[in-house]
């Protein structure tokens, strides 16, 4: 079914469920799944109507967790109207602006306490209560496969050698215990300056939720600093971590870490993250004709290339990329789109 049709689709279902056809429904974004966002306004009032196609897509795990972190505490959309036989969600309007449209020096201290002030929250909910996927070896490795599979064989035309995939393996390896040797906590998966909402009460909004795991501590932490789409200086994020774990402290949590130990929980987990994403932003031009992620994989690389080289057990990975010369060859590709 193409999009116009689910469009019409859903102008009928919203008719029916509210009773009338005076509203305005108009495209408010769309993300880098198969989901598309519209902006409903009725009688006054203002929502977001999630398109979530039900072959492609499966509403369930958005609802559920929206339902959780929203008890938490946590400024997530409220569901007022679903549709899971047909994919549609009507939720609470966040607004439009996002964290990456305001974030600057003088506002980043107050727009990441808030932020982080929502991570406590959702650290604080019991594990064991959680009726979401465990972030496992498994997941962890099929995602730092990406960057291999989509971002050096099928965009850079790179093939490593035998050796080379030995080395780089090696390296995962030692990324994935790392993250598996953290205190699991729940994981928004996907926490960075896209999906947070500037809002007046309750800030931050919190969207886009529904990959939710249960993993490493530091994770959404590596999201939320070590953006893909903005870049902090080296000492200000430390210096925001040793925030963080100041007020674990204050809370009462027994972390049996020390700052430095965290520091490279933080490091690694980046690392593996970036590699995901960068492989990610490639697959979605490949293979679904998304461009628009490409400007931020220099970005996202070059964090990938400071942790490898800043760890001796990381710096091979370093290496290989340097020798096959990957920003180059980026950077050429780039240009060869342009």
């Amino acid at each position: 079914m193409g999009t116009d049709r689910r469009k019409q689709l859903l102008l009928e279902w919203l008719r029916g469920v509210f009773g009338t056809d005076e509203f305005s429904c108009e495209a408010a974004s769309a993300d880098a799944s198969f989901r598309r966002y519209f902006r409903l306004v009725l009688r006054g009032e203002s929502y977001v109507v999630m398109d979530a196609p039900p072959d492609k897509e499966d509403c369930q795990p958005f609802i559920a967790i929206a339902n959780v972190l929203f008890q938490q505490g946590v400024n997530t959309p409220v569901v007022f109207q679903q549709s899971l036989e047909l994919g549609f969600l009507v939720l609470t309007d966040l607004g439009s602006r996002c964290y990456l449209d305001e974030l600057k020096p003088e506002t980043a201290p107050a727009l990441y306490t808030d932020a982080v002030q929502a991570l406590h929250k959702m650290h604080q909910l019991v594990p064991a209560e959680l009726e979401i996927p465990v972030y496992d070896a498994a997941l962890l490795q099929q995602e730092m496969d990406l960057f291999n599979d989509w971002f050096l064989v099928e965009l850079l035309g790179i093939q490593l050698s035998a050796g080379e995939l030995e080395g780089l393996a090696l390296i995962q390896q030692k990324l994935l215990e790392s993250a598996l040797a953290q205190p699991q906590v729940f994981v928004h998966r996907d926490y960075h300056s896209r999906n947070l909402m500037c809002c007046e009460l309750g800030n931050p909004g919190v969207i886009d939720f529904q990959d939710a795991v249960l993993g490493p501590l530091s994770y959404d932490l590596a999201s939320l600093y070590r953006d893909c789409y903005i870049e902090w200086p080296d000492e200000q994020v430390y210096a925001w971590l040793d925030e963080f774990l100041q007020q674990r402290q204050q809370m009462g949590c027994d972390d049996e870490f020390d700052s430095a130990c965290f520091y490279q929980w933080f490091d690694w987990m980046g690392m593996q993250r970036h590699m995901k994403a960068v492989g990610i932003f490639c697959r979605l031009l490949l293979r679904d004709g998304k461009a628009g992620y490409l400007k931020d994989i220099p970005r996202t690389l070059s964090y990938v290339l400071k942790v490898a080289q800043a760890y001796d057990e990381l710096k091979p990975l370093a290496d290989l990329l340097l020798s096959h010369a990957v920003e180059a060859k980026f950077d050429q590709h780039l240009r060869g789109l342009s």
